[in-house]
């Protein structure tokens, strides 16, 4: 797999998918993510997996945690009217710990919207569009290349600390053509779940309380044990004790907060001396990277912060920069959800002005520019 190709995004998350092991597809065709189900129905069974179309996108997110509890990699691909509707698996998902991935490729909403135009409207959704307290990760690549490597990272992720894991990419990312340069696949890192080294005293949720990731059995390898999407004991099985859901929404959210380190991911052009910083995630990062160095061209010390992790977001490295700057600009295709995110990490050491576009076109550069310059000095 490895040397130089020319591939757009969706064709990078489907070869990153099958080079971290993906065995399971099921999906259901949605622009602008279908390139994603169409190249795993072609590629799947060349390697011994499984595609299937289902009936809509509840399907094909039940359809996937059922392959991930027999210990196939799974995954699926939608965009955000289907991405609303798998929601409540995915809070399924994180309560019975079955490790999947999602990509979800972003396009203009509410509802149907416009299904051929870029969007970045599901960061709260992605967050917290299931109900309850619960983790999840979310990987938000900017180019065709960290598509390819966030969906490895994002497989990897899933496996180790069993849960879901969401690749938020948009319609300029998945369709956008590039060079690319694939790592030699020996050269790769994989990650596989813990599992277990006897079936004898199973107990399938039992785990370090603090922030401890259970060995997942496989069912089918002579392992028997219950799955629900109750509040469960370390047996499996439905308890309706206060103490019982405390202790294991608690670990569910510690394991990825003691991950955290480890799973947060940033890129940063500029920021040593930059006194106006643009916050920008996905193609608005390509525009305002552009945008920045123009603005360095013509004497401003701009700067760019790309999060390449969403959730959990990195607010740690983006505030010691802010607290630097003078003023803090945040590009985004949406009305200003990152930017919530950035004003509670700023905690007011720079203004934060949000610069939100929804009109189905990818930020030009110059647009940016216009911001960065209307304010320097």
């Amino acid at each position: 797999m490895s040397g130089a190709k020319l591939m757009q995004g969706n064709e990078a998350c489907t070869l990153g998918a099958i080079q971290a092991g993906l065995e399971f597809y099921a999906g259901y065709p949605i622009t602008p993510s279908t390139e994603i189900a169409e190249l795993c129905s072609e590629e799947l069974p060349k390697i011994g997996g499984k595609f299937i179309q289902m009936e809509d996108e509840i399907g094909s997110i039940a359809a996937i945690i059922g392959a991930s509890l027999t210990g196939r990699k799974s995954m699926t691909a939608t965009s955000g009217p289907g991405f609303s509707l798998m929601q409540e698996c995915i809070g399924y998902a994180s309560l019975t710990e079955a490790p999947i991935v999602i990509i979800n490729v972003q396009r203009v909403g509410p509802s149907t919207g416009m299904p051929t135009s870029p969007a970045q409207g599901d960061v709260m959704q992605a967050r917290w569009g299931t109900h309850g307290d619960h983790a999840v990760v979310v990987l938000a690549p900017g180019n065709v290349k960290e598509s390819f490597e966030l969906t490895v990272k994002a497989f990897n992720i899933a496996e180790e600390y069993r849960v879901p894991v969401i690749v938020l990419t948009d319609e300029v990312i998945g369709h956008m053509r590039e060079k690319v340069v694939l790592p030699d696949s020996k050269s790769i890192k994989i990650v596989n779940r813990p599992k277990p080294e006897s079936p004898a005293g199973y107990m399938p949720y039992k785990a370090d309380p603090d922030g401890g990731v259970p060995p997942m059995a496989s069912f089918g390898t002579g392992y028997r044990y219950h799955v629900t999407g109750l509040t469960h004991d370390e047996s499996g099985f439905p308890s309706n004790r206060g103490d019982v859901n405390e202790a294991l929404v608690r670990r569910l959210r510690r394991k990825v907060e003691k991950a955290e380190g480890a799973i947060r991911d940033y890129v940063t052009e500029f920021t040593d001396d930059c006194e106006v910083l643009v916050v920008a995630f996905g193609s608005s990062a390509m525009s305002s990277l552009s945008a920045v160095r123009q603005a360095r061209e013509k004497g401003v010390k701009a700067g760019l912060f790309r999060p390449k992790t969403v959730w959990p977001f990195p607010g740690e490295a983006l505030h010691a920069i802010a607290a630097k700057s003078k003023r803090v600009i945040v590009a985004e295709m949406n009305l200003g959800q990152i930017a919530f995110e950035v004003e509670r990490v700023v905690a007011g050491k720079a203004p934060v002005e949000r610069l939100g576009k929804v009109n189905g076109e990818l930020f030009r550069p110059e647009e940016i520019l216009s911001v960065i310059m209307g304010g320097a000095q």
